[in-house]
């Protein structure tokens, strides 16, 4: 009996969670239905990827697509499609910096019916964790968030204040009775202000000052008071943007001795130094900073030992004249949603020969587990028809034009990466081929399985 299938990719190299195999794999009802060494069958479409890489499409756990409020800065229609390009299937979107943040049901359901109607891929939110909102807690769960995000240091928004120690614990109290993760910015406030109001005194306001108005000590001291409440508490706490070794290994610590506790990174840290952000100027400047050469070997030697859970962008755009002027005054936040899958291709794959399956787990499998997102970030049957279809090898320089952000704008503009996305499919739909946009807007709405 001739099966009938909606797609078929043949020929492929499948980047699966037990190693690559040369397989094909078929989509129905936007599930992966069949793995085989050759399927026989016919399908609606038919996907020849000899040559090519077929990895689980990527999960962005850590976006700012700032929609609605901010739509000057970017729009969930130019992030999704930007992180489609690079061969994101979804994504969880930040509180802030979309106005008004969401704080309450109000706020989701507004952010929500944006995504609904322009989001190219699927999407999950995050619910804002604050002094001014703790009774909304529940709301915020009964509407769906992936989880909640917290500032230990003033975040740049005003209206979204920094939790202090006594809303650090009676909050994480509550998300541990709702089974809901809670992710912190973790940079200690009086150090970040004092620092930074002497260097403003002294007009100290290059790169470097900067640099010394947020060392390495804010975010190690914050990391550990966190784990602390979240011992306490019983709290799954995650570590948002980790930038320093020393704060991974706390992590790790405190994961042998039972603490229910990850980290993230982001790409910048990993491949970005210093002196880098130096040469580049503002677009580089970001919150914690990007480290010196030293810590980010460091970095790369925590990430080769499963120490770090999952890579997401923190893409954090803005207006680009928020970031003219002097370096310490200046908006911090960099545009690199596009760039996640082809950098760790280049920097962990090529230069470091990271394995496929391990670069999947830290841009696919591991955030989808971490967040309880059923049926995404496997290449396995039962599991979403979600792919990136790469060829490893085809190199390219990344222009501004090639970019879909609302600005075109990012630190990686003009360097050279050696793996390229040539299509992104999602649940069985294309969305992405060949450089562009081949898809209406399909996204849906992920909530966590509790």
């Amino acid at each position: 009996m001739n099966k009938r299938y909606d797609v078929i990719i043949r020929n492929g190299f499948l980047v699966c969670p037990d190693g690559v195999k040369k397989a094909d794999v078929a989509v129905c009802d936007e599930k992966i239905v069949e793995i085989a060494t050759e399927i026989s069958g016919s399908a609606k479409t038919i996907i020849d990827a000899a040559g090519k890489h077929v990895f689980s499409g990527v999960t962005d756990g850590h976006v700012h697509f700032n929609d609605p409020g901010r739509t000057e800065w970017e729009t969930i229609t130019t992030g999704s499609s930007a992180l489609a390009a690079g061969g994101g299937i979804a994504y969880f979107d930040m509180p802030l910096n979309c106005s008004p943040c969401t704080l309450d049901a109000k706020n989701f359901k507004a952010k929500l019916a944006v995504a609904q109607k322009d989001s190219l891929i699927d999407y999950g939110f995050w619910g804002g964790f604050t002094p001014k909102n703790l009774e909304n807690f529940e709301e915020l769960a009964e509407c769906g968030v992936i989880g909640f995000k917290a500032f230990s240091c003033f975040s740049g928004i005003d209206e979204f204040e920094r939790a202090d120690d006594y809303t650090a614990l009676v909050g994480m109290e509550k998300l541990a009775k709702l089974g809901l993760p809670l992710m912190v910015h973790c940079e200690n406030a009086e150090m970040t202000r004092d620092l930074t109001s002497l260097a403003l005194a002294n007009n100290k306001t290059t790169v470097r000052d900067y640099f010394a108005a947020r060392p390495p000590i804010t975010e190690i001291e914050n990391v550990s008071r966190m784990i602390s409440f979240a011992e306490e508490t019983g709290c799954k706490l995650i570590i948002a943007h980790i930038s320093t070794a020393k704060a991974v290994e706390l992590v790790t610590q405190a994961r042998s001795r039972g603490v229910d506790v990850c980290c993230e990174t982001i790409g910048h840290y990993l491949i970005l130094t210093d002196d880098d952000v130096e040469r580049l100027g503002t677009v580089a400047k970001c919150s914690p900073p990007i480290r010196d050469t030293q810590n980010q070997v460091k970095m790369w030697a925590k990430l080769l030992n499963d120490e770090i859970a999952f890579i997401s962008s923190d893409h954090s755009p803005c207006d680009p004249k928020l970031k003219d002027g002097e370096f310490l005054k200046v908006w911090g936040g960099i545009s690199a949603c596009q760039t996640t899958l082809p950098a760790m291709l280049t920097h962990a794959y090529h230069a470091r020969k990271v394995s496929l399956e391990g670069i999947a787990r830290l841009t696919s499998q591991n955030v989808n587990e971490i967040f309880r997102i059923q049926g995404k970030g496997k290449i396995a049957v039962g599991y979403d028809g979600d792919f990136a279809l790469v060829d490893l090898d085809k190199k390219f320089t990344l222009q501004a034009e090639d970019l879909f952000y609302k600005h075109k704008v990012s630190p990686y503009v003009g360097d050279s990466f050696c793996g390229t996305v040539t299509q992104t499919i999602l649940r069985g739909t294309t969305v992405f081929k060949d450089g562009k946009i081949v898809s209406k807007p399909i996204g849906k709405h992920l909530r966590p399985n509790l």
